[in-house]
């Protein structure tokens, strides 16, 4: 029951990522004129990064291999994005700094939720290596 409950959340949470990093490979112009609109230099190519990233985490939660490698790749995602691209508290306009501001969240947690994956032993149950 254990490693059956894990394994959806594993499947949760590295979907997510790769969800996401589908989406920086295929709107790749429009979040860089995004990152570019925050200040990102050479921001399709910190996008196109910021994807291989997403999916080399992704991949690892999901997959359960090289865990510790996959959790550092999102972690150079999650802390450079969310203080640079969420920075809630330089935004004036009132939605625009709810939205930032529940994205910084939503990127904390789920560095949160990333880490937390560190204490687990590995090899992870239900995992191909």
């Amino acid at each position: 029951m254990e490693s059956t409950v894990f394994l959806i959340g594993r499947m949760l949470l590295g979907g997510y990522f790769l969800f996401n990093a589908v989406n920086h490979f295929t709107r790749i112009n429009m979040m860089a004129g995004y990152a570019q609109s925050k200040g990102v230099p050479s921001a399709k190519a910190a996008v196109g990064f910021s994807g291989v990233l997403l999916l080399i985490g992704g991949l690892s939660i999901l997959l359960g291999v090289y865990p510790t490698v996959g959790i550092a790749a999102l972690a150079l995602f999650l802390i450079p994005v969310t203080f640079t691209i969420h920075s809630f508290w330089k935004i004036q306009d009132p939605m625009a700094k709810m939205g930032e501001t529940v994205n910084f969240t939503k990127n904390m947690a789920l560095l949160g939720a990333a880490l937390t994956l560190l204490a687990i032993p590995q090899p992870w149950a239900v995992s191909l290596f």
